[in-house]
């Protein structure tokens, strides 16, 4: 076990939500009736800072629907976990965005898919302006604050327009994130493919932006640029492989943990925390199985014979599952044979 070190978790603490988004993965809406409880939570926290895990990502639903979800953050937040939460910014007002200026979190990070028009249509009428005011809130609080942009065939388009409305924010990161084929987007036939190519010249284009920008783990891979293109600074940020199960799990609101939370299907759940401890379920050798026992002759398709392969191991493999129905080829991968 020594090669597997838990260091990032996403933790789908509520599966309550104010909107439904036209391609929400885990088809938010309603609270599941057997979501853990205040104390479950709390004990997980307590599991996961034993077994070093140094950040999270809070999700939903949307997060602020659970009344408990500050008590939670505050418990993390002691261990010295970060914690970023990932909202919608409907419930984020002038006094949300205080306590949350007292709550030591590492960032906020906002979901924001468009121009008005565009953003609205996918998520709900009125939306963005809910985004824009929490926004504005945030920064007069000081916390630090984020944007998330899941891509489609329409909404890529727009991405020149987003870029302008965002340089009038104090933002420090903006990520650019594929929209996966589960969930709401397969239900409702939500067109998820767009020129990934388009998409990382627009990055490259936009390297002096004034906050970090990058493309998502399910966007790729190694093209010429790819050092600079995940939003980390020191040109150096290259795709190391899927880490579901290596250094990173999935949690949802019932306490199933699986190796991603975007690896949403039950063939994926390695245990659940109310019959096996997380130490347990993260030590068991027979678990994250897909990755651990990966081999590169596992790779199928072009994957198999490209050069990079010991390192992209196939790319993201919820892309892979979802939108090409095998976990070990990237549908999308926009690299090409020859480069270096």
């Amino acid at each position: 076990m020594d090669k597997y070190r838990l260091r990032t978790a996403v933790w789908e603490i509520t599966l309550a939500c104010c909107f439904s988004c036209e391609y929400c993965g885990s088809g938010g809406g309603k609270a599941r009736e057997n979501e853990l409880s205040t104390e479950e939570c709390l004990e997980l926290s307590d599991e996961l800072s034993v077994l070093g895990c140094k950040r999270i990502s809070m999700i939903g639903g949307e997060v602020f629907m659970r009344p408990d979800w500050k008590e939670i953050v505050r418990h993390l937040t002691e261990k010295d976990i970060a914690v970023c939460i990932i909202s919608n910014g409907y419930m984020i007002d002038q006094t949300l965005a205080l306590e949350l200026g007292t709550l030591n979190i590492e960032s906020l990070a906002l979901s924001l898919d468009g121009p008005e028009h565009i953003h609205d249509r996918y998520r709900q009428k009125g939306s963005f302006k809910y985004v824009k005011r929490a926004l504005g809130v945030l920064a007069n609080a000081g916390v630090p604050t984020s944007v998330i942009s899941t891509l489609n065939a329409e909404n890529e388009k727009t991405l020149e327009q987003l870029y302008e409305f965002l340089t009038d924010y104090p933002i420090f990161a903006w990520q650019l994130q594929a929209c996966l084929p589960m969930g709401n987007a397969a239900k409702r036939g939500v067109d998820h493919r767009f020129d990934a190519d388009r998409v990382i010249r627009f990055v490259e284009e936009h390297k002096d932006a004034p906050f970090a920008l990058g493309i998502a783990d399910n966007i790729g891979y190694f093209t010429p640029g790819e050092g600079s293109l995940r939003g980390n600074l020191s040109g150096k940020a290259c795709y190391n492989g899927c880490q579901a199960g290596i250094s990173l799990i999935g949690i949802d609101s019932a306490g199933n943990i699986k190796g991603c939370e975007s690896l949403y299907d039950e063939r994926f759940i390695e245990g659940n925390i109310r019959e096996r401890s997380l130490k347990d379920i993260w030590e068991d050798p027979d678990a994250f199985a897909y990755n651990r026992r990966f081999k590169p002759d596992m790779l199928t398709g072009k994957c198999a014979s490209c050069d990079k392969k010991l390192i992209c191991r196939g790319g993201c493999r919820s892309m892979a599952y979802f939108a090409g129905k095998n976990l070990y080829e990237a549908p999308y991968c926009v690299r090409k044979g020859d480069e270096k």
